[in-house]
């Protein structure tokens, strides 16, 4: 059996307030979304700009952190791997939604008003301790 790869990398700004929930058993889960733009030149010389919007899943202690740390506007890395869930409705219909379950954070640039970077992952996040917040 070959071995397989989901990986997904990205950097970008937050689009909303991060959002935490907790599952029936009490784990922590926050969601909040990512703009990621990006920009090239065309065929015919006119500089063209897209944003793709990624919706982002932290669980347990980063999802924690992340609910406490992240704010709209902020810039963000963000390393995980790609889930689809489905779903189906009240009303029988099926839905779909393709998200980032992240595995790392690392919050660039401004912190509000402070320089520097802060990486935090899932297992790092087990010794919130260490952490001076």
């Amino acid at each position: 059996m070959t071995r397989g790869l989901n990986k997904v990398m990205i950097i970008g700004r937050l689009g909303r307030e991060p959002e935490m929930r907790y599952t029936p058993n009490g784990r922590p889960v926050t969601a909040f979304s990512v703009a990621v733009n990006r920009s090239w030149t065309a065929g015919d010389g006119d500089k063209r700009e897209e944003t793709e919007w990624f919706n982002v899943v932290a669980w347990g202690n980063l999802a924690e952190i992340c609910k406490q740390h992240l704010h709209k506007g902020q810039t963000v890395y963000v390393d995980g791997r790609l889930q689809t869930r489905g779903w189906e409705d009240q009303e029988g219909k099926k839905h779909y939604r393709t998200e980032i379950v992240a595995n790392e954070m690392i919050m660039l640039g401004d912190r509000r008003g402070e320089a520097g970077d802060e990486s935090l992952n899932e297992s790092s996040a087990i010794e919130e301790d260490e952490f001076p917040f």
